[in-house]
């Protein structure tokens, strides 16, 4: 499936549940600037899903009780500048996950969620998340 580009400003979007078992998602340079966008209790369970340089800066982006259990999922270069962007519940048992170089403030409940990943998991995050600025 292919979203690159795709602007995403009003109204609701749910992929809440889906399973993404294997193939290519794309969502490169999406724009995520209002409305309301669930990824709630979806399986990231092969293949690869891809939101490298997608913008968040307003609405709702929630990914709150997904799992990440295989495959590879990219936040690479993705600004989170605004609305709110949710992880909370979400687990990380295997695969890759990469924030690598993402920008803005960490998304909310992704730093706790990632605090016990499995050892099967990797998940990268952001520098400056790890290490803020006092």
């Amino acid at each position: 499936m292919d979203f690159r580009g795709a602007v995403l400003s009003s109204g609701r979007v749910s992929f809440s549940g889906a399973t993404f078992p294997g193939g290519e998602v794309f969502f490169d340079r999406a724009s995520f600037s209002g409305g309301r966008v669930f990824f709630d209790r979806a399986s990231f369970s092969g293949g690869k899903v891809s939101f490298l340089r997608a913008s968040f800066s307003g609405g709702l982006v929630s990914f709150d009780r997904a799992a990440f259990s295989d495959g590879e999922v990219s936040f690479r270069e993705a600004s989170f500048s605004g609305g709110r962007t949710s992880f909370n519940h979400a687990s990380f048992s295997g695969g890759a996950v990469s924030f690598t170089t993402a920008s803005g403030p960490a998304p909310y409940g992704l730093l706790g969620a990632v605090g016990t990943p499995a050892p099967t998991a990797t998940v990268t995050l952001s520098f400056a998340w790890m290490h803020p600025v006092p």
